[in-house]
C-alpha cells in the first residue's frame, strides 16, 4: 500500500512539473472585434512571432516578424483582399496556431478558436563526445 502511495505522489509532481512546463512561454492569441474587412489580435506577455496569411490553396500572402516588449497588437485591413478563405498563422519557438478568416462582402472574420495548434519538441543540446 505504501509504494502505491508513494508512485500516486511521485505521478502528481511529475505531472505537475510537466503541465508549468508547457505553460511557460505559451501564448493564447487573442482576437479582437474588428470593423468590416479589418482584423486584429495581441498576445500577452509575448515578445516575438513570426505572423502569416495563407489563401485556402496554402500560398504565402503575407509575413512578417512581430516584436513588443510587454506582448504583441497587430490589427490588419483586408480592403485588398477578394472574398474567400485565408489563414493566419503565429509561431514562435514553442507553439504555432492557425486560425482561419473568412472575408465575406461586408465584413471579414478571424475565428476566436485555432483550426489547429502545435508544439514544437524541445530540443536540448547534449554534447555526447566521448573523451576516449
Amino acid at each position: 500500500m505504501k509504494k502505491i502511495l508513494k508512485l500516486s505522489v511521485l505521478l502528481v509532481v511529475a505531472m505537475t512539473s510537466m503541465s508549468s512546463y508547457a505553460i511557460d512561454g505559451d501564448f493564447l492569441l487573442n482576437v479582437k472585434k474588428g470593423k468590416g474587412n479589418e482584423i486584429s489580435f495581441s498576445l500577452n506577455e509575448i515578445k516575438k512571432v513570426n505572423v502569416s496569411i495563407y489563401d485556402d490553396e496554402n500560398n504565402l500572402i503575407y509575413t512578417e516578424n512581430a516584436t513588443g516588449e510587454k506582448g504583441i497588437a497587430r490589427r490588419y485591413n483586408l480592403d485588398a483582399f477578394p472574398v474567400g478563405t485565408y489563414y493566419l498563422v503565429v509561431e514562435n519557438n514553442l507553439k504555432k496556431v492557425r486560425h482561419e478568416i473568412i472575408i465575406s462582402e461586408e465584413k471579414s472574420i478571424l475565428t476566436t478558436k485555432a483550426i489547429s495548434e502545435v508544439y514544437k519538441p524541445a530540443l536540448k543540446n547534449k554534447n555526447v563526445a566521448n573523451d576516449d
